[in-house]
Formats: structure tokens, C-alpha cells, sequence
């Protein structure tokens, strides 16, 4: 790539599992990626094979404390995304949602780069229009152990918008939806890590409530290839903009896809419903196709058949 061309990106949680995809991602590209985290959910092993890399640099940091750096793009992906980790300490989680907004959109606004957000589908909360559209509002429980994240995430949004509006910012919003593959981490307590830990080792495969409730899950290429694209677009464009796979699955339908392809002999076991666990998600993508000419390629199956030899590595270790 000319030198022209090749811009100077920074990824806040850039060693978690999306944000260590995307650091190889542009540095594929033909980027400069300046990789930042503060390690309480990335992992330094996402990214170890990156630092020989000369257009690759990792920096200790959390987003809550401004940060003082010359770039011309930013992807900001910091805060714990699974309820095990947001609800450890949610007061921190509420923290880097909001401050970390504030500061990277401070950053931005001081060097003038472009701002991408990585927002969430619980902003829908538990949404009562199927499939979710962007021009719905959701709802939400602003008091429950999941609002830390939730209104965290609805805050971040705000501020981005009000960037824009106050300051002409260029901002991009994406609101991503279940996300899997390589990298996750194996404790966070998400479905897929979940069922496909227990089924490796052939433990009971624990189910909330009936397992009728529904999510849609996307594989991790399809969506930083969304990022990406999203990241190029027209600044007029700025979501926010539903990312994820459209496929419905009830989670009963997902473990028993995992037991079939893992050839386990684990058995489901039923457990209640923690509170505010939404019981449908699914994103209506028809913004990021109109715009963007995409929708994600890889199904359910496939993208299962390459996550799963991760967590067998994970487990041999």
C-alpha cells in the first residue's frame, strides 16, 4: 500500500476478541494500528503474534483516562461485553462506556479523526418489535443488573450523536448483535463459549429458562468486514446501523448443533431465567445492506466448525 494511504488507526480494546480481529484486519490492510487495552477482559495471547509486526503497537491504557495520540481513525470497542464480566464491576462498566466516550470523542475532535462506536443490541433491551429496526427505541429496565451496559451503551450513543451535531464530528455507530468465533474468551459466559466448553468435555450443557428464547449469531469475519466497510463509507452516513447475522436460532436448537458437530455426550440441563435476559433478538439488516452492499456469508454451521477447534487448543493447553 502507498505511504500516502496507509492511516494511523487506534482500537480501544484492541486485545479483546473483536477488537484483536480487527487489529489484524488493518494491518492486512496496509494500516498503522496502535492496539489499546487495559487487559481486564483482552487477553495479551489475541495479539502476541502482532508484535513483531513494525506497523503494530500495544499500549497499556484505560479509556476512563484520556489518551494523547496523533491518529486519523479510531475504533472505540473498550467495555466488558458479556454479563459475567459487565456485572463484576458495574460501576467500571458504566465508567468506560460513558468516559470512555467522552474521551475518545475528545481525542477525535483534538486530532480530527473519524470515530467509530461499538454499540450493542441491548439498547433494544428486551424489545418489543421483532425483528429490531434502528428507528426503535427499545426497552430497557435503567435500574436492573443488566443497565450497566445497556444504559452504558445508550449513554455512549448519545454522546456520539451530540459530538456530531456540536462539534461536526464524523461518527460511525454500530449496533452489533451476538457475535462468535476464534478469540472469545472461554470463561465470559456467552452462549456459543459456553455450550461449546461444556461439550468438549462432555459436562451438562446449561440452559436458561426453556431454551425457546431466540438470539442471531454472527461469525466474527462477517462483522469486522462490516466495520470496515462501515469505517469507509460517506461521512453522511453515520447509523446507527444493526450489525449481525439475521439467521434465528432458539438457544435449545444452538447447544444441540454444538453437541452434533462436537460428537459430545453431553446432556441439557435447565436452569431459571436470569432477570431482564431478553427472549428474542434478531437484527433487521436491511440498513447495512442498502448502504452497504452487505450481509454476512458464513452460517451458523460453518462458523461453528472453525470456533470450535480454538477451544479444543484452549483445552490441550
Amino acid at each position: 500500500m502507498e505511504s500516502q494511504t496507509r492511516k494511523q488507526i487506534l482500537i480501544t480494546g484492541g486485545a479483546g476478541f473483536l477488537g484483536s480481529h480487527l487489529c489484524e484486519r488493518l494491518l492486512n490492510d496496509g494500516h498503522d494500528v496502535l492496539c489499546v487495552d487495559n487487559f481486564f477482559t483482552g487477553a495479551k495471547d489475541n495479539i502476541i503474534h502482532l508484535l513483531d509486526n513494525p506497523h503494530f503497537e500495544l499500549m497499556r491504557h484505560d479509556v476512563t483516562f484520556p489518551l494523547y495520540v496523533e491518529v486519523d481513525e479510531i475504533y472505540n470497542l473498550a467495555c466488558p461485553a458479556s454479563p459475567i464480566h459487565y456485572q463484576h464491576d458495574p460501576v467500571q462498566t458504566t465508567k468506560t462506556s460513558v468516559h470512555g466516550a467522552i474521551n475518545m470523542l475528545g481525542l477525535a475532535k483534538r486530532v480530527n479523526a473519524k470515530i467509530f462506536q461499538a454499540s450493542t443490541s441491548e439498547v433494544y433491551g428486551d424489545p418489543q418489535i421483532h425483528p429490531q429496526t434502528e428507528d426503535y427505541w427499545g426497552h430497557v429496565n435503567p435500574i436492573g443488573y443488566r443497565s450497566c451496559y445497556d444504559e452504558g451503551k445508550r449513554c455512549a450513543e448519545t454522546l456520539f450523536f451530540d459530538y456530531r451535531r456540536q462539534h461536526n464530528l464524523r461518527i460511525k455507530v454500530a449496533r452489533i448483535f451476538n457475535t462468535y468465533g476464534p478469540k472469545m474468551h472461554p470463561d465470559d459466559g456467552r452462549v456459543v463459549s459456553n455450550f461449546i466448553m461444556q461439550a468438549l468435555q462432555n459436562l451438562p450443557i446449561t440452559i436458561y429458562g426453556n431454551g425457546e428464547q431466540s438470539r442471531s449469531f454472527c461469525y466474527v469475519d462477517d462483522l469486522i468486514e462490516v466495520f470496515v466497510r462501515f469505517m469507509e463509507s460517506p461521512d453522511n452516513f453515520t447509523g446507527p446501523m444493526n450489525t449481525g447475522n439475521p439467521g434465528e436460532f432458539t438457544i435449545k436448537e444452538l447447544a444441540e448443533k454444538i453437541i452434533e458437530l462436537t460428537g459430545s455426550s453431553s446432556k441439557l440441563e435447565y436452569k431459571p431465567l436470569p432477570s431482564d435476559d431478553p427472549i428474542q433478538r434478531q437484527p433487521d439488516i436491511s440498513l447495512a445492506k442498502e448502504k452497504l452492499g452487505w450481509e454476512p456469508g458464513i452460517q451458523l454451521t460453518e462458523g461453528l466448525k472453525k470456533t470450535i477447534p480454538y477451544f479444543e487448543n484452549l483445552l490441550k493447553a
